[in-house]
């Protein structure tokens, strides 16, 4: 892995991190019942993941 590649996948860690929480604090769970945004720390780990998953699909491999 590249620097790059762990870089661009880092960025998107983190900014989905953020999306994850401030889903959580504007929108949220009101019941408590939702797995995911019922929990500030629930809603960030999960962003984070999925922002992840999503930046990492931006970066092109090299093919040999």
């Amino acid at each position: 892995m590249t620097k790059k590649v762990i870089l661009l996948t880092a960025i998107g860690v983190v900014i989905g991190a953020l999306s994850g929480y401030l889903y959580y604090v504007e929108i949220g769970c009101i019941s408590g019942t939702c797995a995911i945004t019922s929990k500030p720390l629930n809603s960030t780990l999960y962003g984070g993941l999925m922002g992840g998953l999503l930046f990492n699909i931006f970066v092109k491999t090299s093919k040999k």
